[in-house]
């Protein structure tokens, strides 16, 4: 039976898509300015998203609280809620499509490890939240899930698979547990 030895571990293929300089002052701007409690301005965020190289439709909301990875990794349409202490673990490009709500402490994680191996080795996988799209408070996206059209996962969730459109998840690992009907205004 082998044993995990996190000495040999090596994720050196991995390469975050910007030099020391840029991620340097990425960590202290994220510190300041995003994962501050106290900090409501919301076009200074959108304005420094922009700056280190997201794209940033209109309208979009970003809450205090929220830590972003990698915002060169990041890809934001328009009228787009990001809740309260939502952290972005962008290790991978995260795509998240119009009218798409992340709501507060959500998670969108692009890496893991993997367990089988002794060497515990990083895997990373895309994230794509497709338009209108609900993610539930403190609920989990994990590594190469795509949220389809109108999905919705709910409060606490965890998505280990892909979210079929127009429909409703729920648990741990989430499943299917009705659609989601709407009503026209």
């Amino acid at each position: 039976m082998n044993k995990t030895d996190l000495s040999k571990f090596n994720n050196s293929f991995y390469s975050p898509g910007a030099g020391i300089v840029k991620r340097l002052l990425w960590y202290f701007i994220n510190a300041i300015i995003f994962m501050n409690p106290v900090f409501a301005f919301n076009g200074l965020k959108v304005f420094f998203l922009r700056i280190f190289g997201a794209k940033v439709g209109k309208g979009v909301i970003v809450k205090p609280s929220v830590n972003i990875k990698y915002p060169w990794l990041l890809s934001i349409a328009d009228d787009v809620w990001i809740g309260e202490r939502v952290w972005i673990d962008n290790l991978a490009q995260v795509t998240i499509e119009s009218n798409v709500c992340i709501s507060q402490g959500a998670l969108l994680l692009c890496g893991n490890h993997n367990y089988k191996k002794a060497t515990f080795d990083l895997e990373i996988g895309e994230i794509v939240l497709k338009e209108g799209a609900w993610i539930g408070a403190m609920a989990t996206v994990c590594p190469g899930v795509t949220c389809h059209s109108h999905a919705i996962l709910t409060v606490g969730s965890v998505a280990t698979h892909h979210l079929d459109a127009y429909t409703i998840y729920q648990g741990n690992p989430a499943q299917k547990v009705r659609t989601r009907n709407m009503n026209q205004v």
